[in-house]
């Protein structure tokens, strides 16, 4: 029996993400190094493509110098033209080219496996993470933005490795070798050159961490999209009972405009940054033209080597304009590995013990003993919760909403810990035992039936992943709802959609029976639904009902009047404490809540 009270007049389905992130440090190369230690299991492939783009920046060097070569052997007057030479540098050239096309080909080919397979570790390691978390850290994270960490931030990160990455080694492999060949065709040119590199790494750092800020977010107010979307899906129902339609799509517009403004903050610093690195680069360009023409004309350098010398200048200062635009992708990359390695290194706020011991086989006896618990410091929720549940019994939660029942079902789920007291099974320290092997032996309904996509078969199967059809036919049978099941388009065959779409509730209340059922646990959690049903499917739900109690320690946040009289012992709460307890019988003859809370159970007529 739980009595709720009025909904609130005003409901807020949309709402901003309280956990903005407020860091402005810069990115930094470190984000980088951890994510290439994903690449470790495929250091092969790793290895191949650091050597293929490194050779990618040596071919454009060679195809520049041959190009540089020819040019220098047709405007040769002391020679009158040299076609020899000519001919060999256009020959050099195509084979340069033909080889660039082949290693284009399978540098193409390993950087996508290698993002695909750093990208397939990570939302691995992501999703495994996520399913070891306890049940309070998706009270605190929204649904949209553990979605927008494991989609668009980790498809930032396969960008970055595909993409982002090993094109800026190529540019800086390219840029490298051309430096080395003009620091050995002219130094004193070379040194020219050389000083435009603080100037660019001044332009990197003033820009850095404007850029780095702005990515972050943009990717946080994706998130906060992202978060609105799977809350408005979710609640679509409160949404358009309330006829809210207009208010939450007016919040959703103003959020989407948020982050398109963002994204043109972005481009704004991004558009800025690279036409002055280009501006840079070409002022250095006209001075080495100068300094270049004055040297040649004082023959201090010759025309060849000058002419060789601009060519690898301009594929210097590609490279580093290159650079420039995948600079701001890079931080793009990085603020996505960022968002995903703080969700990865997010801490459980509790885990098992590390001496925890498997449970052994149990006959469920809970007791729970001076028991206190508080889901924030300050505020708890039980206050000094003591009661045995006996093997076999049947134990009825009652009170008002607030008043402790669920929190007591999440407590011998070990999806808690007590903050103080002890909750032991057959013995059995919850705190000294892993949350696996306890919940192999304990069965859960909740309230909200959730089954997801796949097959009525697929969906009992959770309770016992290793159970044949004929076992769960079987179990279906003993709680006397084969037939009801059977009644579906396809029987047990037939798909149902995400939370049971295409179903009825009854229907969906037996799947989660059976499903209880199979897995046969010594401990049965049940928060029973409150929804109605016709006449005939409520009586077939508590003959079933009564059917999988049998025989098991189950505890139920009780609706319905024909499971609190059933039941072998009644508590009563009331502001996380135990208030009265006794039979149905007991508590109604001694006329305290419980005996109110009957009266108005059966005025309201609810629970039939």
């Amino acid at each position: 029996m739980s009595v709720n009270p009025s909904p609130a007049s005003a409901i807020t389905v949309v709402s901003r993400d309280p956990e903005r992130d407020e860091d402005h440090r810069p990115l930094t190369l470190g984000l980088l190094r951890r994510l290439f230690s994903f690449t470790r299991p495929y250091s092969a492939k790793r290895n191949w493509l650091f050597f293929l783009t490194i050779l990618r920046g040596a071919q454009l060097v060679a195809m520049a110098w041959a190009l540089a070569t020819a040019i220098h052997a047709v405007t040769d007057k002391a020679n009158h033209g040299n076609g020899r030479v000519v001919l060999i540098a256009a020959l050099g050239y195509c084979g340069v080219a033909l080889l660039t096309c082949f290693t284009f080909h399978f540098r193409q080919r390993l950087a996508l496996e290698l993002g695909e397979s750093v990208v397939h570790d990570l939302r691995g390691l992501l999703f495994g993470h996520l399913l070891r978390q306890p049940m309070s850290f998706f009270h605190r994270w929204k649904l949209g933005r553990v979605l927008s960490r494991v989609t668009s931030d980790v498809d930032l990160v396969r960008q970055g490795v595909q993409e982002t990455v090993f094109v800026a080694i190529v540019q800086l492999g390219q840029g490298l070798w051309a430096a080395a060949v003009m620091l050995w065709y002219d130094q004193v040119l070379f040194a020219v050159v050389f000083a435009l590199v603080p100037i660019v790494h001044w332009l990197n750092m003033r820009f850095r961490a404007s850029l780095s800020r702005s990515w972050r977010v943009v990717q946080e107010s994706f998130s906060r999209v992202t978060a609105t979307v799977a809350e408005s899906v979710n609640g679509i129902r409160v949404t358009q009972g309330f006829a809210r339609q207009e208010i939450n799509g007016g919040l959703f517009r103003a959020l989407v405009e948020d982050h398109g403004r963002f994204n043109m903050d972005q481009a704004r610093t991004s558009a800025l940054y690279v036409p002055l690195l280009e501006f840079k680069t070409q002022l250095w360009i006209a001075i080495l033209m100068v300094l270049g023409g004055w040297r040649a004309l004082n023959h201090d350098v010759s025309v060849d080597t000058l002419l060789h010398f601009f060519f690898q200048a301009n594929l210097l200062f590609g490279s580093m304009l290159a650079l420039g635009n995948i600079y701001t992708s890079a931080l793009s990359a990085m603020a996505g590995a960022e968002r995903v390695f703080k969700l990865i290194d997010t801490e459980p706020e509790w885990q098992d013990a590390s001496d925890a011991k498997p449970l052994p086989p149990i006959g469920g006896r809970v007791v729970f003993d001076q028991v206190s618990f508080a889901y924030e410091p300050g505020r708890p929720v039980l206050q000094d919760l003591s009661f045995v549940a006996e093997p076999g019994q049947t134990i009825a939660l009652v009170g008002h909403t607030g008043s402790g029942k669920s929190s007591i079902i999440n407590l011998i789920a070990k999806f808690y810990q007590p903050d103080s007291g002890t909750l032991t099974i057959d013995g059995h320290d919850i705190r000294a035992v892993t949350g696996d092997s306890l919940h192999r032996q304990m069965g859960i309904v909740l309230q909200v039936n959730f089954l997801f996509t796949g097959s009525v078969f697929d969906n009992i199967r959770v309770g016992k992943p290793d159970a044949t059809d004929a076992q769960i036919i079987e179990a279906a049978r003993t709680l006397d709802c084969l037939d009801l099941l059977e009644d579906l388009p396809n029987g047990l065959e037939t798909v149902v959609g995400e939370k049971g779409a295409g179903i009825s509730l009854g229907q969906r209340q037996l799947v989660c029976f059976t499903r209880a059922m199979l897995a046969d646990p010594r401990i049965l959690i049940l928060d029973e639904a409150t929804s109605s049903v016709d006449g005939l499917t409520e009586a077939r739900l508590q003959r079933a009902l009564s059917v999988l109690l049998k025989g098991r320690t189950s505890f139920v946040v009780a609706h319905r009047l024909s499971t609190i009289r059933h039941a072998d012992q009644v508590l009563v709460l009331d502001h996380g404490r135990l208030i009265e307890r006794g039979t149905h019988v007991e508590l109604l003859t001694q006329g305290g809540v419980y005996a109110g809370l009957y009266r108005q159970f059966i005025t309201t007529g609810a629970g039939q």
